[in-house]
């Protein structure tokens, strides 16, 4: 089926999807400062908690890569309807949410009906910019890919101290219904094919959902039961690699399948895919590891966290017109190489965290890291994506954009596992130090305890509340000692990153689209 393309008579839908791109991309951090709130508004134990943010990741990543042949089944027009409206009322229902299982099955159908939004806005911005022009489409939703995410925290920190955690949710209440409305009205970008359900690769679709699902599960939970100790990790993992295994084999040998892996073949995807890969596991790690460290460590509330790191968003902000105004004049390659590089600077800043670091201590490292974070994410996407052929181009904007999530989960298990041992490894390495023999030591436990002592509520308790205190102060600094470690070892992978970048070829702008096919 083919048909002339319909041009749009303004910016309005392009920027319409926009807005539903930002909040579903919002939404996978938004609760990451409230969990404890949640949990305690709806009596969840400690271990069931981390499943709002789980459920909502293993949904959103099986369901992205399917979004480009549901976009060539039922339109543009009507999967972002359809996604918006499902993403709105499955928003109203986490608000109304009575228990933690309840919460657990509405965050994973948000995560299901919303997913599409982010990548169709990619491929739409293909369409919406022509040529030159595309570095604006690129700077915008690479901006949008990268604050969104990192505004999670900070917003829902602000929420849940000013109202309460169910406002999280009711927030996507006016924008979900304005987008359901507008962009029936708006976007005419291309027509549905109904015919294409009878083809599909159902087998393919299972293992892919089966695969991914298993894998970030094992991702998610690895840490919290000890990986591969655990018989239902085990047991999954075996469960993931075989599904994924059969899903490639599937997908290079059916004659239609739901993700284009052959684009793989295309050297500039690849390395896109790769680098998305490398700027989800800077993007949502940090942003997992900068409010964790100031709540274990610092004892900040959310909405002090979300103070601290506000800095971070603004400097993204401000990052976007000098990207525009850059991107115009040089090759996108050496901005990306500059923009990997300044993140890589920023992980290496991190590392010198010390217990004592708050929102003034973190302002420099969170200026390197979210100025040039445009510069890491937009090139991606004209290089990689735009140089693939129109007619490929939906089936692979889900699988580039599934790599910047699959990184962030990697990345989040990877630095949750590296906090984790290295914490132990550090706390037995400084107890080491904290023997008799320590004059330091002594005298620091003697005036505590003689301190002690002196309180009524302590009676003969001294020396026992100022060994306490001793192994609290221990047990802080192996923590900031491993947080440390985990920024450098995220500063490795963007040195890689970086040194990887001048593989890519130049894309040259190719000209307007007459037609779409389908």
């Amino acid at each position: 089926m083919s048909g002339t393309t319909l041009r749009p008579p303004s910016l309005l839908p392009f920027v319409v999807m926009c807005v539903g791109m930002f909040i579903a991309l919002l939404d996978i951090q938004i609760v990451a400062s409230s969990l404890q709130d949640i949990g305690g508004g709806l009596s969840a134990a400690q271990d069931e908690i981390s499943w709002v943010q789980t459920a909502y990741l293993i949904a959103e990543i099986i369901m992205i890569p399917l979004s480009g042949w549901l976009t060539r089944v039922f339109s543009t027009r009507w999967l972002f309807t359809a996604s918006a409206a499902g993403f709105t009322l499955a928003s109203m229902l986490c608000g109304l949410a009575w228990d933690i299982q309840s919460m657990i099955i509405f965050r994973a159908l948000q995560g299901l009906l919303g997913a599409s939004m982010i990548p169709t806005v990619f491929t739409s911005s293909f369409h919406f910019f022509q040529g030159p022009r595309r570095v604006y489409s690129a700077a915008v939703v690479g901006t949008i890919a990268s604050i969104a995410p990192t505004l999670g925290p900070v917003i829902g920190g602000w929420i849940t101290d000013t109202l309460n955690w169910h406002w999280l949710f009711y927030v996507n209440l006016v924008p979900g219904l304005a987008i359901t409305v507008l962009v029936p009205l708006l976007v005419r970008i291309d027509a549905p094919d109904l015919s294409l359900l009878r083809g599909a690769d159902y087998p393919g679709i299972a293992l892919m959902a089966l695969g991914l699902g298993t894998l970030e599960y094992v991702l998610e939970e690895g840490t919290r039961w000890n990986w591969f100790d655990d018989a239902t990790i085990r047991f999954c993992a075996w469960i993931a690699a075989l599904s994924l295994a059969l899903f490639v084999v599937r997908s290079l040998t059916y004659r239609n399948p739901v993700v284009d892996l052959r684009a793989l073949g295309n050297r500039n995807f690849a390395l896109g895919c790769l680098l998305s890969f490398v700027t989800g596991i800077g993007i949502f790690t940090t942003i997992y590891l900068t409010p964790l460290f100031l709540g274990y460590v610092r004892g900040f509330s959310a909405w002090q966290t979300g103070l601290a790191i506000f800095s971070l968003g603004a400097a993204s902000l401000i990052g976007t017109p000098v990207y525009i105004l850059l991107a115009r004049r040089f090759d996108g390659r050496w901005l990306m190489m500059f923009g990997l590089a300044c993140f890589g600077l920023s992980m290496w800043s991190y590392s010198f965290v010390t217990h004592d670091w708050g929102g003034d201590q973190l302002l420099l490292p969170q200026l390197l890291r979210g100025f040039p974070q445009v510069f890491a994410v937009a090139p991606s996407v004209t290089l990689g994506l735009g140089s693939l052929p129109p007619a490929r181009l939906k089936y692979a904007s889900g699988l580039f954009n599934m790599m910047r999530n699959l990184g962030g989960a990697v990345g989040i298990a990877a630095s949750a596992a590296i906090v984790n041992d290295q914490t132990n490894a550090h706390f037995q390495r400084i107890a080491a130090h904290l023997t008799p023999a320590n004059g330091a030591m002594e005298r620091y436990t003697h005036a505590l305890a003689g301190r002690y002592a002196a309180w009524p509520e302590l009676p003969g308790l001294g020396d026992a509340a100022a060994l306490r205190q001793l192994w609290h102060l221990a047990y802080r600094e192996a923590a900031t000692l491993a947080f440390a470690d985990a920024f450098r070892a995220i500063m490795l992978a963007f040195v890689l990153a970086t040194l990887l970048v001048p593989l890519m070829r130049k894309v040259a702008a190719p000209p307007p689209a007459t037609t779409n096919a389908h």
